[in-house]
């Protein structure tokens, strides 16, 4: 839980009733992102009824009852070894620059290391993942499937033991890659 003011905003896991108010936040939290393709809404609902959807790690933050963020993990491979991308993280406008993405994120790390997943990674801005530890992927030895700048494709490493993962990132088939 975060404090918002007076409001506290609590973060739980996304149940089936969420579905539509997630849809909307989704759309609206990219409506005027910079980098969007206008579809992660349509992306959430299709990684969900995909292989790689882990429910567990599909988080809402709720504030007196309005859910005002999302985050979704699902299972991606690298060189056979299975990793989480991190996309999308949406947040509804008011609610951006609040800390509310970052306790998402938060949470979503602690339940993925529980759950014994080794990695995190994410395309996004270069300035807002480094906040929750994000690195360029280069420094686990993953290769993107597509071409980004290298701080711009970042991974986090959720086990401190985990090895180094030589290959390139394959993430599911709703990504459209």
């Amino acid at each position: 839980m975060i404090k918002q003011g007076r409001e506290v905003v609590r973060i739980r896991q996304e149940q089936g009733f969420d579905r539509a108010e997630v849809y909307e936040v989704v759309k609206a939290a990219f409506a005027s992102a910079e980098h969007s393709d206008g579809n992660e809404q349509d992306l959430v609902t299709a990684l969900r009824g995909s292989g790689s959807f882990v429910p567990e790690l599909s988080l809402v933050a709720e504030e007196d009852g309005r859910i005002v963020g999302h985050i979704l993990f699902t299972k991606a491979d690298v060189d056979g070894h299975t990793v989480l991308a991190l996309a999308p993280l949406s947040v509804l406008p008011p609610y951006q620059r609040k800390g509310i993405g970052q306790a998402l994120m938060a949470e979503g790390h602690r339940i993925a290391k529980k759950l014994g997943f080794d990695y995190s990674v994410v395309l996004g801005h270069a300035e807002y993942y480094p906040k929750a530890g994000y690195r360029p992927v280069s420094r686990f030895g993953i290769k993107a499937p597509f071409d980004v700048a290298d701080e711009n494709f970042m991974a986090l490493k959720l086990n401190p033991g985990a090895a180094e993962l030589h290959g390139t990132m394959r993430y599911d088939a709703a990504f459209g890659l």
